[in-house]
Protein backbone atom coordinates (compact mmCIF):
# COMPACT_ATOMS: atom_id res chain seq x y z
CA UNK A 1 0.00 0.00 0.00
CA UNK A 2 2.84 2.37 0.82
CA UNK A 3 4.32 1.71 -2.63
CA UNK A 4 1.02 2.53 -4.35
CA UNK A 5 0.66 5.67 -2.25
CA UNK A 6 4.20 6.75 -3.14
CA UNK A 7 3.59 6.14 -6.87
CA UNK A 8 0.40 8.22 -6.80
CA UNK A 9 2.18 10.95 -4.88
CA UNK A 10 4.98 11.08 -7.48
CA UNK A 11 2.35 11.24 -10.24
CA UNK A 12 0.61 14.07 -8.42
CA UNK A 13 3.84 16.09 -8.09
CA UNK A 14 4.68 15.42 -11.75
CA UNK A 15 1.25 16.69 -12.81
CA UNK A 16 1.68 19.91 -10.82
CA UNK A 17 5.15 20.55 -12.26
CA UNK A 18 3.99 19.75 -15.79
CA UNK A 19 0.92 22.00 -15.54
CA UNK A 20 2.89 24.90 -14.09
CA UNK A 21 5.68 24.45 -16.66
CA UNK A 22 3.28 24.53 -19.57
CA UNK A 23 1.17 27.33 -18.11
CA UNK A 24 4.21 29.62 -18.27
CA UNK A 25 4.29 29.34 -22.06
CA UNK A 26 0.52 29.44 -22.45
CA UNK A 27 0.34 32.59 -20.32
CA UNK A 28 2.68 34.33 -22.76
CA UNK A 29 0.47 33.34 -25.71
CA UNK A 30 -2.65 34.48 -23.85
CA UNK A 31 -1.13 37.91 -23.18
CA UNK A 32 0.08 38.28 -26.75
CA UNK A 33 -3.35 37.16 -27.93
CA UNK A 34 -5.10 39.81 -25.84
CA UNK A 35 -2.82 42.50 -27.28
CA UNK A 36 -3.56 41.17 -30.76
CA UNK A 37 -7.32 41.51 -30.26
CA UNK A 38 -7.05 45.15 -29.16
CA UNK A 39 -4.63 45.91 -32.01
CA UNK A 40 -6.94 44.33 -34.60
CA UNK A 41 -10.00 46.23 -33.36
CA UNK A 42 -7.96 49.44 -33.46
CA UNK A 43 -6.79 48.54 -36.98
CA UNK A 44 -10.37 48.02 -38.18
CA UNK A 45 -11.57 51.28 -36.63
CA UNK A 46 -8.64 53.29 -38.01
CA UNK A 47 -9.28 51.72 -41.40
CA UNK A 48 -12.91 52.83 -41.15
CA UNK A 49 -11.80 56.34 -40.20
CA UNK A 50 -9.42 56.37 -43.16
CA UNK A 51 -12.26 55.41 -45.49
CA UNK A 52 -14.71 57.93 -43.99
CA UNK A 53 -12.18 60.77 -44.23
CA UNK A 54 -11.43 59.78 -47.86
CA UNK A 55 -7.80 59.21 -46.94
CA UNK A 56 -7.36 55.84 -48.62
CA UNK A 57 -5.13 57.34 -51.29
CA UNK A 58 -3.52 59.99 -49.12
CA UNK A 59 -0.30 57.99 -49.53
CA UNK A 60 -0.03 57.42 -53.29
CA UNK A 61 2.58 54.66 -53.01
CA UNK A 62 2.87 51.42 -51.02
CA UNK A 63 4.26 50.23 -48.59
CA UNK A 64 6.02 53.57 -47.97
CA UNK A 65 4.25 56.91 -47.96
CA UNK A 66 5.65 59.47 -50.40
CA UNK A 67 8.75 57.31 -50.60
CA UNK A 68 9.57 57.45 -46.89
CA UNK A 69 8.66 55.69 -43.68
CA UNK A 70 7.60 58.93 -41.98
CA UNK A 71 6.47 61.60 -44.50
CA UNK A 72 6.95 64.77 -42.43
CA UNK A 73 6.90 67.05 -45.47
CA UNK A 74 3.44 65.85 -46.57
CA UNK A 75 1.84 65.28 -43.16
CA UNK A 76 -1.79 66.35 -42.68
CA UNK A 77 -4.84 64.67 -41.15
CA UNK A 78 -5.53 62.41 -44.14
CA UNK A 79 -1.90 61.43 -44.66
CA UNK A 80 -1.58 60.76 -40.93
CA UNK A 81 -4.64 58.46 -40.94
CA UNK A 82 -3.41 56.41 -43.89
CA UNK A 83 0.16 56.32 -42.55
CA UNK A 84 -0.97 55.31 -39.05
CA UNK A 85 -3.28 52.65 -40.49
CA UNK A 86 -0.33 51.09 -42.30
CA UNK A 87 1.87 51.36 -39.20
CA UNK A 88 -0.74 49.60 -37.07
CA UNK A 89 -1.11 46.89 -39.73
CA UNK A 90 2.67 46.42 -39.74
CA UNK A 91 2.76 46.08 -35.94
CA UNK A 92 -0.10 43.57 -36.00
CA UNK A 93 1.79 41.55 -38.60
CA UNK A 94 4.95 41.58 -36.50
CA UNK A 95 2.99 40.51 -33.42
CA UNK A 96 1.41 37.57 -35.24
CA UNK A 97 4.76 36.60 -36.77
CA UNK A 98 6.26 36.61 -33.25
CA UNK A 99 3.52 34.31 -31.96
CA UNK A 100 4.05 31.95 -34.87
CA UNK A 101 7.82 31.86 -34.27
CA UNK A 102 7.36 31.20 -30.54
CA UNK A 103 4.88 28.42 -31.27
CA UNK A 104 7.52 26.70 -33.42
CA UNK A 105 10.25 27.16 -30.80
CA UNK A 106 8.04 25.92 -27.95
CA UNK A 107 6.06 23.34 -29.93
CA UNK A 108 6.92 20.56 -27.45
CA UNK A 109 5.51 22.56 -24.53
CA UNK A 110 2.20 23.73 -26.04
CA UNK A 111 -0.88 22.06 -27.59
CA UNK A 112 -0.27 20.52 -31.02
CA UNK A 113 -2.97 22.59 -32.67
CA UNK A 114 -1.40 25.94 -31.75
CA UNK A 115 1.46 26.13 -34.33
CA UNK A 116 -0.92 25.05 -37.11
CA UNK A 117 -3.47 27.67 -36.15
CA UNK A 118 -0.83 30.39 -35.96
CA UNK A 119 0.34 29.40 -39.44
CA UNK A 120 -3.23 30.04 -40.66
CA UNK A 121 -3.18 33.39 -38.87
CA UNK A 122 0.13 34.29 -40.52
CA UNK A 123 -1.31 33.33 -43.93
CA UNK A 124 -4.29 35.65 -43.33
CA UNK A 125 -1.86 38.47 -42.46
CA UNK A 126 -0.03 37.97 -45.76
CA UNK A 127 -3.34 38.00 -47.67
CA UNK A 128 -4.44 41.07 -45.74
CA UNK A 129 -1.22 42.90 -46.62
CA UNK A 130 -1.70 41.96 -50.27
CA UNK A 131 -5.22 43.39 -50.24
CA UNK A 132 -3.86 46.53 -48.59
CA UNK A 133 -1.45 46.99 -51.47
CA UNK A 134 -4.21 46.29 -54.01
CA UNK A 135 -6.48 48.96 -52.51
CA UNK A 136 -3.83 51.54 -53.43
CA UNK A 137 -2.89 49.99 -56.78
CA UNK A 138 -6.55 49.56 -57.82
CA UNK A 139 -7.44 53.06 -56.59
CA UNK A 140 -9.84 51.96 -53.84
CA UNK A 141 -11.73 49.40 -55.92
CA UNK A 142 -14.94 48.55 -54.03
CA UNK A 143 -14.48 44.79 -53.99
CA UNK A 144 -10.84 45.12 -52.92
CA UNK A 145 -11.78 47.42 -50.03
CA UNK A 146 -14.55 45.02 -49.01
CA UNK A 147 -12.22 42.02 -49.09
CA UNK A 148 -9.68 43.98 -47.06
CA UNK A 149 -12.21 44.52 -44.25
CA UNK A 150 -13.60 40.99 -44.27
CA UNK A 151 -10.11 39.48 -43.95
CA UNK A 152 -9.50 41.82 -41.01
CA UNK A 153 -12.64 40.40 -39.39
CA UNK A 154 -11.41 36.86 -40.08
CA UNK A 155 -8.14 37.75 -38.36
CA UNK A 156 -10.08 39.04 -35.37
CA UNK A 157 -12.31 35.95 -35.20
CA UNK A 158 -9.35 33.55 -35.52
CA UNK A 159 -7.35 35.38 -32.85
CA UNK A 160 -10.24 35.35 -30.36
CA UNK A 161 -10.95 31.67 -31.04
CA UNK A 162 -7.29 30.86 -30.26
CA UNK A 163 -7.44 32.86 -27.04
CA UNK A 164 -10.61 31.14 -25.89
CA UNK A 165 -9.31 27.68 -26.75
CA UNK A 166 -6.21 28.40 -24.67
CA UNK A 167 -8.42 29.46 -21.78
CA UNK A 168 -10.86 26.58 -22.11
CA UNK A 169 -8.95 23.55 -23.35
CA UNK A 170 -10.75 21.42 -20.75
CA UNK A 171 -14.36 21.88 -21.98
CA UNK A 172 -16.20 18.60 -21.67
CA UNK A 173 -19.59 19.71 -23.04
CA UNK A 174 -19.18 22.48 -25.64
CA UNK A 175 -22.98 22.83 -26.18
CA UNK A 176 -23.02 22.62 -29.97
CA UNK A 177 -26.57 23.96 -30.21
CA UNK A 178 -25.54 27.08 -28.24
CA UNK A 179 -22.60 27.67 -30.57
CA UNK A 180 -24.80 27.28 -33.65
CA UNK A 181 -27.31 29.72 -32.18
CA UNK A 182 -24.53 32.28 -31.68
CA UNK A 183 -23.03 31.61 -35.11
CA UNK A 184 -26.19 32.86 -36.85
CA UNK A 185 -25.87 36.54 -35.78
CA UNK A 186 -22.10 36.38 -36.32
CA UNK A 187 -22.60 35.31 -39.93
CA UNK A 188 -25.37 37.87 -40.42
CA UNK A 189 -23.15 40.63 -39.00
CA UNK A 190 -20.34 39.72 -41.39
CA UNK A 191 -22.78 39.89 -44.31
CA UNK A 192 -24.11 43.19 -42.98
CA UNK A 193 -20.55 44.53 -42.79
CA UNK A 194 -19.96 43.43 -46.38
CA UNK A 195 -23.05 45.38 -47.46
CA UNK A 196 -21.96 48.37 -45.37
CA UNK A 197 -18.53 48.56 -47.01
CA UNK A 198 -20.09 48.24 -50.46
CA UNK A 199 -22.42 51.04 -49.45
CA UNK A 200 -19.62 53.41 -48.52
CA UNK A 201 -17.06 52.39 -51.15
CA UNK A 202 -19.50 52.82 -54.08
CA UNK A 203 -20.98 56.07 -52.73
CA UNK A 204 -24.40 54.45 -52.98
CA UNK A 205 -25.58 55.97 -49.70
CA UNK A 206 -24.77 59.53 -50.79
CA UNK A 207 -26.36 59.00 -54.22
CA UNK A 208 -29.48 57.54 -52.64
CA UNK A 209 -29.84 60.28 -50.02
CA UNK A 210 -29.09 63.09 -52.47
CA UNK A 211 -30.78 61.92 -55.67
CA UNK A 212 -32.98 59.02 -54.53
CA UNK A 213 -31.16 56.67 -56.93
CA UNK A 214 -29.22 53.42 -56.44
CA UNK A 215 -30.97 52.83 -53.11
CA UNK A 216 -30.95 49.04 -53.28
CA UNK A 217 -27.72 48.62 -51.25
CA UNK A 218 -28.82 51.14 -48.61
CA UNK A 219 -32.26 49.57 -48.24
CA UNK A 220 -30.71 46.10 -48.01
CA UNK A 221 -28.35 47.34 -45.31
CA UNK A 222 -31.25 48.76 -43.30
CA UNK A 223 -33.47 45.70 -43.70
CA UNK A 224 -30.67 43.34 -42.70
CA UNK A 225 -30.70 44.85 -39.21
CA UNK A 226 -33.99 43.05 -38.47
CA UNK A 227 -32.76 39.42 -38.66
CA UNK A 228 -29.66 40.36 -36.66
CA UNK A 229 -31.78 41.96 -33.93
CA UNK A 230 -34.15 38.98 -33.90
CA UNK A 231 -31.30 36.47 -33.61
CA UNK A 232 -29.76 38.40 -30.69
CA UNK A 233 -33.09 38.62 -28.87
CA UNK A 234 -33.55 34.89 -29.42
CA UNK A 235 -30.15 34.25 -27.80
CA UNK A 236 -31.09 36.41 -24.82
CA UNK A 237 -34.43 34.64 -24.44
CA UNK A 238 -32.71 31.24 -24.62
CA UNK A 239 -30.18 32.27 -21.97
CA UNK A 240 -32.99 33.46 -19.69
CA UNK A 241 -34.80 30.15 -20.18
CA UNK A 242 -31.56 28.23 -19.50
CA UNK A 243 -30.76 30.17 -16.33
CA UNK A 244 -27.28 28.67 -15.99
CA UNK A 245 -26.26 30.16 -19.36
CA UNK A 246 -27.46 33.59 -18.25
CA UNK A 247 -25.65 33.37 -14.90
CA UNK A 248 -22.31 32.47 -16.52
CA UNK A 249 -22.49 34.78 -19.56
CA UNK A 250 -24.57 37.77 -18.44
CA UNK A 251 -21.74 40.28 -18.92
CA UNK A 252 -21.29 39.31 -22.57
CA UNK A 253 -25.02 39.11 -23.21
CA UNK A 254 -25.57 42.55 -21.63
CA UNK A 255 -22.83 43.95 -23.87
CA UNK A 256 -24.55 42.43 -26.91
CA UNK A 257 -27.85 44.12 -26.06
CA UNK A 258 -26.12 47.45 -25.49
CA UNK A 259 -24.16 47.21 -28.76
CA UNK A 260 -27.26 46.17 -30.69
CA UNK A 261 -29.30 49.21 -29.69
CA UNK A 262 -26.37 51.62 -29.90
CA UNK A 263 -25.54 50.26 -33.37
CA UNK A 264 -29.10 50.92 -34.52
CA UNK A 265 -28.97 54.41 -33.00
CA UNK A 266 -25.65 55.21 -34.70
CA UNK A 267 -27.01 53.97 -38.03
CA UNK A 268 -30.09 56.19 -37.72
CA UNK A 269 -27.98 59.21 -36.71
CA UNK A 270 -25.66 58.63 -39.68
CA UNK A 271 -28.61 58.75 -42.06
CA UNK A 272 -30.22 61.72 -40.30
CA UNK A 273 -27.01 63.71 -40.76
CA UNK A 274 -26.67 62.56 -44.41
CA UNK A 275 -23.42 60.75 -43.54
CA UNK A 276 -21.73 64.10 -42.88
CA UNK A 277 -20.70 63.32 -39.30
CA UNK A 278 -17.64 61.02 -39.33
CA UNK A 279 -17.95 60.33 -35.59
CA UNK A 280 -21.23 58.43 -36.11
CA UNK A 281 -19.86 56.35 -38.99
CA UNK A 282 -16.62 55.54 -37.16
CA UNK A 283 -18.62 54.63 -34.06
CA UNK A 284 -20.78 52.40 -36.25
CA UNK A 285 -17.62 50.59 -37.42
CA UNK A 286 -16.29 50.28 -33.86
CA UNK A 287 -19.59 48.82 -32.68
CA UNK A 288 -19.57 46.25 -35.48
CA UNK A 289 -16.05 45.17 -34.50
CA UNK A 290 -16.98 44.82 -30.83
CA UNK A 291 -20.17 43.01 -31.80
CA UNK A 292 -18.19 40.44 -33.80
CA UNK A 293 -15.59 40.14 -31.02
CA UNK A 294 -18.18 39.42 -28.31
CA UNK A 295 -20.12 36.93 -30.45
CA UNK A 296 -16.89 35.09 -31.28
CA UNK A 297 -15.92 35.03 -27.60
CA UNK A 298 -19.30 33.56 -26.65
CA UNK A 299 -19.01 30.90 -29.36
CA UNK A 300 -15.61 29.64 -28.26
CA UNK A 301 -15.59 30.25 -24.51
CA UNK A 302 -16.66 27.69 -21.95
CA UNK A 303 -20.35 28.49 -21.34
CA UNK A 304 -20.07 27.25 -17.77
CA UNK A 305 -17.59 27.69 -14.92
CA UNK A 306 -14.12 26.44 -15.84
CA UNK A 307 -12.65 23.54 -13.93
CA UNK A 308 -9.10 24.16 -15.12
CA UNK A 309 -6.09 23.04 -13.14
CA UNK A 310 -8.07 22.50 -9.95
CA UNK A 311 -10.19 19.84 -11.67
CA UNK A 312 -7.08 17.88 -12.69
CA UNK A 313 -5.48 18.23 -9.27
CA UNK A 314 -8.65 17.15 -7.51
CA UNK A 315 -8.78 14.02 -9.67
CA UNK A 316 -5.24 13.19 -8.63
CA UNK A 317 -6.04 13.86 -4.99
CA UNK A 318 -8.94 11.42 -5.19
CA UNK A 319 -6.54 8.83 -6.61
CA UNK A 320 -4.05 9.43 -3.79
CA UNK A 321 -6.71 9.30 -1.08
CA UNK A 322 -8.06 6.08 -2.55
Amino acid sequence: MNLIYYANYIGFIHLINNQLYKSKYLTIFKRLGSHSVFALIALIVIGGATRVMEAGLACPDWPLCYGSFLPFNHMNLRVFLEWFHRLDAFLVGILILLKFALSIIWKNEIPNWLPRTYSLLLFLVIVQGSFGALTVINLLDSYTVTGHLLIAFLLLITTISINQNLENDDIEEPLIWWRLLLFVPLLLTLIQSFIGVRLSSTWSAHICLSFNKQCLILNTHKLFAFPIAFSILLIIATAIYKRSLLNENWKYLSALIFLLFSQIALGVLSLKTNLNEPIFIIGHQLNASLFIAILTTLIFRNPFTKKGLNHSLNSQMVGINT
